[in-house]
């Protein structure tokens, strides 16, 4: 197949475009600084040339949008919204007026999209959608609004002959340098790797394997639209994910952080403390009934895995 991936140079866009040129795929890249060989300039908000790409491809899955991993000022808020609405505007822009358009647009999306919640996990069809959590940072709404406008986007778009694909996806784990799992496994072996704020707070994830394994499965299985969780089934407090992690890399204990802490500690990574804090209990009700297997289900088992090709490396 010939796969179309804007924003394809990031850490999951790597991740994919890896394996799908592995399966022997032709994957074009659309990049606003193009590299090299497969890799198309654009800039996310403008049809220009890197049309032509998208139309006589069998898919586009696009993954752009400015990383989350910055402090959520004003400033960094409007520019995760904007680079995500434009692209999903401009791409579907380009597949409405294609000749050949692609038969499936599968367009990322965030499982930040569902409430902070601790006591049931959010599937697609009776998941709680966030944004007015009693007891939690008013800005952290604003992450919902851009999940649900990117969402919005996707839907509006008139592609009648393009199925399309919104991608809730939980953090993806791979041994990539720069990825959350390198961030989180480098606290862990600076000892650093405990609860933070208690740990109470569930965290979801996916196995990069899987999450590759799921895009070819919507791609493959044309009875699939709409919202589908990319996560795998089993997502576990905070505090037992990081002991697991611990566990992999042969580490005894982890310093536990207070909230106050955690904020320090997000301010010197220039991070923000949602990505820890936000208690985010996603379930792939969609992908298992439609008969999708993980091959790495259990937080435990997965990160071994991601240890061992840490080590290898």
């Amino acid at each position: 197949m010939k796969i179309v991936l804007p924003g394809g140079t990031g850490q999951v866009g790597t991740v994919l475009r890896r394996a799908l040129t592995a399966a022997g795929h032709e994957v074009v890249v659309l990049s606003r600084r193009p590299a090299g060989h497969g890799e198309i300039l654009w800039d996310g908000r403008t049809p220009g040339p890197w049309t032509e790409a998208v139309d006589g491809s069998d898919a586009v899955v696009n993954l752009a949008g400015r990383s989350v991993s910055c402090r959520y000022t004003p400033v960094n808020l409007k520019a995760m919204m904007d680079s995500r609405v434009d692209s999903a505007r401009v791409v579907g822009e380009a597949i409405a007026a294609a000749a050949r358009p692609p038969k499936v647009w599968l367009q990322m999306s965030t499982a930040t999209v569902y409430a902070h919640r601790f006591d049931a996990p959010n599937d697609e069809a009776t998941g709680v959608i966030g944004g007015d959590e009693p007891g939690v940072p008013a800005y952290w709404g604003y992450s919902v609004d851009i999940a649900r406008a990117w969402e919005r986007e996707q839907e509006r778009a008139d592609t009648p002959g393009t199925r399309k694909v919104a991608l809730r996806s939980a953090m993806v784990m791979s041994p990539d340098r720069g990825g959350v799992f390198d961030v989180l496994l480098r606290l862990a072996r600076l000892g650093l790797g405990g609860p933070v704020a208690g740990g109470a707070q569930y965290v979801s994830w996916i196995h990069d394997d899987d999450f590759v394994r799921a895009v070819e499965f919507l791609v493959a299985r044309d009875d699939l639209d709409g919202p589908v969780n990319l996560a795998a089934p089993s997502p576990l407090p905070h505090r037992a994910f990081m002991r697991a992690l611990r566990e992999a890399w042969g580490v005894r204990a982890g310093l536990p952080a207070t909230r106050w802490m955690a904020e320090l500690g997000a301010f010197a990574l220039r991070s923000d403390t949602e990505l820890l804090l936000k208690s985010r209990r996603v379930v792939p009700g969609r992908l298992l009934d439609a008969g999708f297997a993980f091959e790495r289900p259990e937080w435990p088992d997965a990160a071994a895995d991601l240890v061992r090709r840490v080590r290898a490396r």
